[in-house]
């Protein structure tokens, strides 16, 4: 094996006690072992040390024993997991690589892509990170394709899928930039916004971006900060354009078409937002990546092993219900596993939060943008009109893992079959509700999670909601039931007595 050069060596040998005392290996680890520089065995060796501070020490050691790859990886773990202090003590010594070895990063993690990415204000990975490959390479095939000319990709998911950690790490990749977006990426972060905070956030990306030119080319030079929209639209444009181009504008949690509209420049973006609709309204090249609302199984338990330190083989049965009962939720697995890291014997008082739905109990703060599974929910309902509003809230007496045609809701809004499914498609675009496309006519449903919602939300108004059924299915079919034998007489075979078990009528079943 190559040694690790001597400036580098000295340089860990200086910052050895600082490092001990502060860092925690086992967060270290699992990147080092992606990046192929720790194995599963010296991890476990690892690990076996009784103590923290033993354990950073151990870990030290090995690393004094390993080449030029082990301390860039040690130092890019480091980054990631928020040491950034720590990191500074080791870059003035980080060792130069051949383009080809920094290549062989598995997660692209090499200094170009640091600096370009942290130039770029990306978010680092969240302190517990679990890959989702499949995912990743879908978004980055979409974002070659804007290789050659301006466009969109749109990543869309319900609250809480993880659609910004994808994005961030889709970036994350040493060819992806060079090849396509050598003029950087930048990210900005949009949320709802006003027209007066949209300004101040485009002032700032154009004040950053002109600093950053002038850093480069001493002789280009500052301007005021646009006063309107149009003209911060304008200066974008001018600096996108003319300053940096070929390069990808990344727009994380976009709300509003009209916001999107003000980054309609002929530049290459990429969004994330719940709403796989807002492209619509702009121009260009288009494409986009579905996030699915749920990690699978193994990746979740892998989360929540991360979190409280232990082998996922070694969590207690309670943890396999969490994955299972939230559906695997990266939201709520992570609120979870934070709060498990504080209160590690709890596993089954959160189980039973869940089962539970008393959503406010699972408050933490996390990388997510919403500390509490409730708010996250809220806030993608509170976006609706009143009207799309009301009708949202009728679908609380639907059953968890049913799924009803929209004849059904036909009969339950009162609405012409066109009208509803005009409502149907605007819930679907902003991933409040699903779509079974495999099947004709579509069956639509909800995620579990959003179904415990509306119930916890309404749990006041449940009888009410389920006489509301009744009574609209009684009006309808006044003269006798429906005989079609589809999937809407085949819903009212099944689910009419429930619904008036739950309405409190059983006595009109008689």
């Amino acid at each position: 094996m190559a040694m690790m050069e001597e400036g580098a060596r000295s340089c860990l040998l200086q910052s050895r006690s600082s490092l001990e005392q502060d860092i925690r290996a086992s967060y270290l680890m699992d990147h080092m072992i992606s990046d192929g520089v720790l194995t599963g065995d010296e991890e476990d060796r690892i690990r076996s040390k009784p103590t923290r501070r033993e354990q950073a020490a151990a870990l030290l050691e090995l690393l004094l024993r390993k080449d030029n790859q082990a301390y860039i990886s040690f130092y890019n773990a480091l980054v990631r997991e928020s040491y950034g202090d720590l990191a500074s003590l080791l870059h003035n010594s980080l060792p130069l690589v051949s383009p080809e070895a920094e290549k062989s990063f598995s997660d692209g993690g090499t200094r170009y892509v640091q600096a370009v990415l942290s130039e770029g204000g990306v978010p680092q990975r969240p302190v517990v990170f679990v890959s989702r490959p499949a995912l990743v390479n879908r978004v980055r095939e979409k974002l070659y394709r804007l290789q050659k000319e301006p466009g969109w990709v749109t990543v869309f998911g319900m609250a809480g899928s993880g659609k910004s950690v994808l994005a961030a790490e889709a970036v994350r990749d040493h060819a992806l930039i060079t090849e396509c977006f050598p003029g950087g990426v930048h990210w900005l972060s949009i949320g709802q916004l006003d027209r007066a905070d949209l300004l101040v956030r485009i002032q700032s990306l154009c004040f950053r971006l002109e600093q950053q030119s002038q850093e480069k080319d001493p002789s280009s030079s500052l301007h005021r900060p646009p006063g309107s929209l149009e003209e911060a639209k304008e200066r974008l444009r001018f600096l996108m354009l003319r300053r940096y181009p070929r390069s990808l504008l990344i727009l994380d949690d976009i709300w509003d078409s009209s916001v999107l509209r003000a980054f309609d420049i002929q530049c290459r973006v990429m969004l994330t937002t719940r709403d796989r609709s807002l492209a619509d309204c702009v121009s260009g090249f288009k494409s986009e990546v579905a996030v699915e609302s749920g990690l699978e199984e193994d990746q979740a338990l892998e989360i929540l092993a991360l979190y409280v330190n232990r082998k996922p083989q070694r969590l207690p049965e309670q943890a396999r219900s969490i994955v299972r009962e939230c559906k695997g939720s990266p939201l709520v697995v992570s609120l979870i596993g934070a709060l498990l890291r504080e209160f590690p014997d709890r596993w089954a008082y959160y189980l039973h939060t869940l089962q539970q739905k008393k959503f406010k109990r699972i408050r933490k703060s996390s990388s997510y943008d919403y500390d509490a599974l409730d708010q996250a929910m809220a806030a993608s309902i509170q976006v609706l009109s009143e009207e799309h509003r009301e009708l949202y809230i009728d679908l609380t007496v639907l059953e968890k893992d049913v799924k009803v045609p929209a004849k059904v809701l036909s009969v339950l809004w009162d609405l012409e079959p066109e009208e509803v499914e005009d409502v149907l498609q605007d819930f679907v675009n902003k991933s409040l509700l699903f779509r079974d496309c495999h099947h004709r006519p579509y069956l639509y449903y909800l995620h579990d999670l959003q179904l415990d919602f509306l119930a916890e939300m309404n749990r006041s108004d449940l009888e009410s909601l389920h006489t509301k059924v009744v009574r609209q299915y009684q009006q309808r079919y006044s003269q006798g039931p429906p005989t079609s034998g589809d999937e809407e007489c085949l819903y009212w075979f099944r689910f009419l007595t429930y619904h008036m078990a739950k309405a409190n009528l059983t006595q009109e079943m008689v």
